[in-house]
Formats: structure tokens, sequence, C-alpha cells
């Protein structure tokens, strides 16, 4: 399936230029991040996650909800190569919490390549507002106030951010070519697993020009230009109502076919 362009532009408020210039790739990127969230909510409808574009596509755009990675960076790449950009589907290796390296396939991003490749996330959460230069070397990149940089290791490459004392890598990358249908495993994983954190809760959560607005457990989190605000969120009755007020979404009650 080919996306529709024009309505999928519509769906992130994106009204520019077309061409596929590193200038448009910023300002997409950056819409596509302040107009989709990052969420698991299907996982807990239940209603099962498929990697087709024209599903991705119905729940994106048709239904406009969002979704995680393999979703958003999914379907993004489909935009993108809609309006002419060349465009790479990467695996990436997420670390765990006690620093070992995650599994192949564990987060899906985006490699596009312009003058220079440049990489593309929209579907990690929080993370770069921008689409960050693909160079080697520990050349520091700044945006929105946070400091990056990629490094080699080997035949894999480290996106670090540097949290205020020391670098930290959020993810490593494989530059090898990869097709949607490679993710499936892994989608499949983080949607069923018990040891998938997308198992054990909740989360909903969306860039906006101040911050970020996050639904997670029973709490509201509102960040706003470093000063973050927290309001409880009690019952099933709460929690729906601040979903559809906060992200306009209203959730399935039943799996869809």
């Amino acid at each position: 399936m080919t996306v529709d362009t024009y309505t999928y532009l519509e769906r992130i408020a994106y009204d520019g230029a077309s061409e596929p210039t590193i200038e448009t790739l910023r300002v997409l990127h950056r819409q596509h991040l302040l107009a989709v969230p990052f969420e698991n909510l299907d996982i807990h409808v239940p209603r099962e996650i498929v990697l087709e574009t024209e599903r991705l596509y119905e729940k994106i755009v048709g239904e406009r909800r969002g979704g995680f990675c393999y979703e958003l960076n999914g379907l993004f790449a489909e935009l993108l190569r809609g309006l002419g950009f060349r465009v790479t589907l990467l695996s990436a290796s997420v670390p765990r919490g006690d620093g070992s390296p995650g599994p192949e396939f564990d987060h899906l991003a985006l490699r596009v390549d312009l003058d220079e490749p440049w990489l593309a996330d929209v579907g990690f959460g929080e993370l770069f507002l921008h689409p960050l230069a693909l160079r080697l070397g520990g050349q520091e990149q700044e945006h929105d106030g946070k400091r990056w940089r990629i490094e080699e290791d080997g035949e894999r490459w480290l996106l670090q951010r540097h949290d205020g004392e020391r670098w930290r890598v959020e993810y490593s990358l494989s530059m090898q070519p990869r097709e949607l249908a490679e993710f499936e495993a892994m989608c499949r994983y983080h949607q069923t697993s018990p040891e998938s954190h997308f198992t054990r809760g909740r989360v909903c959560s969306l860039a906006t020009a101040e911050g970020r607005v996050s639904l997670t457990g029973e709490r509201l989190i509102v960040t706003r230009n470093g000063t973050r605000e927290e309001q409880p969120v009690d019952g099933e009755d709460a929690w729906q109502r601040a979903l559809w007020e906060t992200f306009g979404i209203v959730l399935p009650r039943a799996p869809r076919g």
C-alpha cells in the first residue's frame, strides 16, 4: 500500500515544502513528534499490532492514534519515501537496565540519505526533535539544549546522549538495511512477553513546544521549560477522560479483526 501523503501530512499539521531536503526532513520530523504520540495502549486493550502498512496507516492517520517504534518509524518511512526521500530501516539494540545490550530488532530507527546520512527517529518516546547527522568520531551535536554524539563500536554505531554528568548509550545501531517484516518477531515479543516493559503498564506520551506531556500509570506528567508537574489520575474513568482530553484518543473496546 502507498500511503495517502496529503492526508498523512494533514495528520501532522504540515503544509510546507515537499522537496526531499534536510530542511523539509527537519520540519517533518518535529511535526510528527508534536502530533503523533508514543503509546502502547493497544497492548492493553488488547488489540494485536500488525506490521502492515495498511494497518499502521489506518491506526495512526485514520484513527489519529499513536504507536511504538515499529509502527511510528515504519509508517514515517513510507511517508518520507512518498515524498522522494531515500530511507533505510535500521535495527537497534537498546541497553537493558543493567547496562547489558538488548536483542537485535529491539528498536527500529531510520537512516535518511541526503547530502549526508541522517538519523531520524519518531518512535523512541523522548529523544531528539530534529534528525541527527550520522557521523562517527564523537562529534557533538546539540539540539534543544541536549548534547548527542555517535561513536563506533566494532561494526555497530552507538547513539549517546550526555545526561549532564556522563555520556549514556541510548541504543546501538546496525547499518545493515532491514525490511519491516524482519521486526515482526520482536514486535510480537513486546506485545506478549511479561519481560517486556511494554506489557507492564500503559503509557501515552507526546512532545510539546515547551516539553512533554505523558499519561503513565496513575499520573499525568507535564513538563514545561524544564519544570515538571504531576497530577494524580485515580480510577479507570478518570484515566480514559485524561487520555481523551490530553491526546484526543478514545480506545476501542473490542479487538479489531
